[in-house]
């Protein structure tokens, strides 16, 4: 069974893996049918996960709308997480962004489909420049004081803005977001420049996207020999097809057989090892059942520094800076080694 954790600066409790539910209904011509979405949510519950991840344009909305009949029996136990910014109309300017309007027409809708009273964490799928932040904190907090969604966390957006963020909230007694969901995995660790330490400072519980970087950590596609739907590299996946991912999904493999591992259980092990909970999603229960098995993976700290370092990237401008010794020696006078309490942010 799994274990809980507290989800950021913040009481609620949620399991170290998410089900992800973009795969939950087949309006975009792939994914689960209802009833092997079914079997999906009752595999993830019956191993102990209450973490529910879906949004408002997931399958044209299917997916909330089967969710809806899934939680009906036992809706407080789960933690459900939906968002909203996004939209597949093209007609209509205010149906999208994070404005007020769209906000609280989204929020109504989910509410809706889901057929519940409230969300538990309603995520901003993605940042929106057009919208003052002010707006978005405001508009957010609203709701949560009118009882429809209890927290908020930010997707997709920068680490300033979600600093700027959560410094406003803080100042003006607005809901703060306790929860930053980005892209993260062995092939795209960009996120160890800012906004993982930024997570880290204001206490963002952190929940990761394409964990599997869309099937190249499998070790499918080795060598682009993977086919996607109609025999064809998915438009996901193909752009991540090259010799540096090919690279580290061969480590990938490698590692996962001496350690008696899928690949798929290594590379989400290796995120939790990190402190991230994964968004797991699959179209079927065997390949749920075997990413949940790997809260059972350990793996060894030469492996991780194995790991670490094929995948590894340049963390750039000033990080890289910082870091040299000379910089090091000018910034703490030769004595940062002397400094208890001390603790690089960009190391772990």
């Amino acid at each position: 069974m799994m274990q809980y954790e507290l989800f950021g600066r913040s009481g609620l409790r949620v399991s170290p893996l998410c089900l992800g539910t973009m795969t939950f209904g087949e309006d975009w011509g792939w994914g689960a049918s209802e009833e092997t979405s079914r079997q999906q949510f009752d595999a993830f519950l019956e191993a102990g996960g209450n973490f529910i991840d879906t949004a408002n344009v997931y399958t044209e909305g299917s997916s909330e709308r089967i969710l809806a009949d899934l939680i009906a029996a036992d809706r407080d136990h789960i933690v459900l997480a939906t968002k909203y910014t996004l939209s597949n109309t093209t007609h209509n300017p205010n149906k999208s962004g994070n404005h007020r309007k769209n906000l609280v027409q989204s929020v109504e809708q989910s509410l809706q489909r889901l057929k519940t009273d409230y969300i538990d964490l309603l995520w901003v799928h993605a940042y929106d420049y057009l919208t003052p932040i002010e707006e978005m904190m405001r508009s957010l907090d609203d709701l949560v004081r009118a009882g429809k969604i209890l927290y908020v966390g930010i997707s997709d957006a920068p680490a300033w803005v979600t600093a700027r963020a959560n410094t406003l909230a803080e100042l003006r007694g607005w809901t703060p977001f306790i929860g930053n969901q980005l892209e993260y995995n062995l092939t795209e660790r960009t996120p160890e420049r800012d906004l993982l330490p930024m997570s880290s400072e204001l206490g963002l519980g952190v929940v990761a996207w394409s964990p599997l970087a869309a099937g190249i950590l499998t070790g499918k596609y080795l060598d682009n020999k993977g086919k996607g739907t109609g025999g064809r590299m998915e438009g996901t996946t193909s752009y991540r097809l090259n010799e540096r991912n090919n690279r580290i999904a061969r480590e990938v493999v490698k590692v996962a057989q001496k350690l008696g591992a899928s690949p798929a259980q290594l590379s989400l092990a290796w995120l939790r090892h990190k402190g991230v909970i994964p968004i797991i999603g699959a179209r079927t229960v065997d390949q749920l059942k075997d990413n949940m098995a790997a809260l059972e993976v350990r793996i060894p700290k030469k492996e991780m520094e194995r790991l670490d370092r094929v995948s590894a990237i340049e963390l750039g401008f000033p990080h890289d800076f910082v870091l040299r010794a000379g910089a090091q020696k000018m910034i703490y006078g030769g004595m940062v080694d002397q400094i208890r309490g001390n603790k690089n942010p960009w190391i772990d």
